[in-house]
């Protein structure tokens, strides 16, 4: 979660805002260079086809999108806009759990999320997926 963490930290610093750290924002599986790439890259595939597929290191893709999904449930309620710096994967299981597969859009299940994307929830509404308008 290193990147993560650097990415909340800079806009900490900007936006005044205090870091939390919570495990529950995780990728759904990392590669630790245990076993090989390719490997990793079979069971990370199976992941994205089959929900419940758990791999052999970390979670399945409904289990991910769970654990985000309790995440922002606990912070329901909580005073003023909420930054969260997390994954790409993770990110696509959060919402393939609260808008469905279908709705998710079709480049993120190729291309994965591009780096620095903004998703953008009003409660447990998805505004806006992945925009990177802000790079510009």
């Amino acid at each position: 979660m290193r990147r993560a963490k650097q990415t909340a930290e800079v806009i900490a610093s900007v936006a005044g805002l205090s870091i939390n750290e919570d495990l529950r924002l995780r990728e759904r599986m990392n590669w630790d260079g245990t076993r090989p790439i390719e490997e990793f890259l079979v069971d990370w595939a199976a992941s994205v086809r089959d929900r419940s597929f758990v791999p052999q290191a970390g979670d399945s893709s409904a289990q991910a999108g769970e654990r985000f999904h309790a995440f922002l449930l606990d912070l329901a309620g909580a005073p003023g806009p909420i930054a969260v710096c997390t994954h790409g994967g993770v990110t696509v299981d959060l919402l393939r759990t609260l808008i469905g597969d279908q709705a998710v859009p079709e480049r993120l299940w190729h291309e994965g999320v591009p780096s620095c994307a903004i998703t953008t929830l009003d409660d447990q509404a998805v505004m806006e997926i992945a925009s990177v308008s802000h790079l510009r």
